[in-house]
């Protein structure tokens, strides 16, 4: 670090203290904003995968739906699986899931009134649901790749 920079403009992780030990942001004193995140990711198929799943021929079932409820069902559930997440109180969380030529791509959204954001929500929204779709393809596909995982937007804007 040069001794050029100020403190006000140095970067520092915010889930840690002092002493660089784990520690959970207190939000309290944030005014409370309209939050929205959205977050994307892919998981890359077999052309025979793709196949199966286009004529709901899997043996566990009807892919789209069960990971579709799977991702919304996991952001509701973040502050479980990320330990310093804030337990938040979602207005909405939604999955799309879209089927193309070579994989499956899931888009998560998340929003809440509240005085932190969702993006977490968002992209364990789109873990949990790439997860479970390699989890019913994984008895027929042993090369699937999940990749690209991002969150695509997020923002706040002020409750009057």
């Amino acid at each position: 670090m040069s001794d050029n920079k100020s403190s006000k403009t140095e970067k520092r992780l915010t889930h840690t203290d002092e002493r660089g030990r784990a520690n959970m942001v207190d939000v309290g004193n944030k005014p409370i904003s309209a939050r929205i995140a959205t977050a994307r990711g892919r998981i890359l198929l077999s052309s025979e995968t793709i196949s199966l799943i286009r004529e709901n021929g899997l043996k566990k079932g009807d892919l789209l739906t069960v990971a579709q409820i799977a991702g919304i069902m996991a952001a509701k559930k973040t502050c479980e699986l990320i330990p310093l997440c804030h337990q938040l109180n979602l207005s909405k969380a939604d999955v799309k899931i879209t089927v193309e030529d070579d994989g499956v791509t899931a888009e998560g959204f998340a929003s809440c009134n509240g005085n932190t954001g969702v993006e977490m929500e968002a992209l364990t929204a789109v873990s949990v649901a790439l997860l479970t779709v390699y989890d019913m393809c994984k008895a027929v596909d042993k090369n699937m790749v999940i990749t690209n995982i991002e969150l695509l937007s997020k923002s706040k804007e002020e409750i009057k």
